[in-house]
């Protein structure tokens, strides 16, 4: 879900060329599945697509391929940080509801075994906490992104 809502933040902002998103998961159980249907949908109801999504595995070695790591929860963060093999790429490794001021947790919870109902509601924390941590990067974004040439348009006769 937060690649898809991250994915969406930039290309709505014209940014989306400047940034490479890729998801994966600390554990090889679904390695080359599609996201849950459920995930899908709810990503679908709110105007995401999701459907090119297959699930794949973080590594230590993933961590030269990656500038920011997001883990959704404490968990995820605790193996990523382990795997880190200096303080550089242990430092990549944040917390996206980090980004949301008013969470009252740092963990996304993990909608598998619960209804369509709280699958609405996790995408709703990830798309609070996503916008947050979009604004902190975009500054950075902006600035990376090519001057565009100013165009002079002589009036033909």
């Amino acid at each position: 879900m937060a690649e898809a809502v991250f994915r969406d933040l930039a290309e709505h902002q014209g940014l989306g060329a400047l940034i490479v998103t890729s998801s994966a998961g600390t554990g090889e159980w679904h390695v080359g599945e599609r996201a849950d249907v459920r995930t899908l949908e709810a990503l679908e109801r709110r105007g995401y697509d999701g459907s090119a999504h297959r699930a794949r595995q973080f590594t230590a070695e993933s961590f030269a391929e990656n500038d920011l790591v997001v883990a959704l929860d404490r968990t995820h963060e605790r193996i990523l940080r382990q795997w880190a093999r200096d303080d550089d790429q242990e430092g990549k490794v944040t917390m996206l509801l980090a980004y949301d001021r008013d969470a009252d947790s740092l963990d996304v919870p993990d909608p598998y075994y619960a209804d369509t109902a709280m699958f609405d509601a996790v995408l709703a924390m990830i798309e609070t906490a996503t916008r947050g941590l979009f604004r902190q990067l975009e500054p950075a974004l902006r600035q990376s992104r090519p001057a565009r040439r100013a165009q002079h348009r002589t009036p033909q006769n």
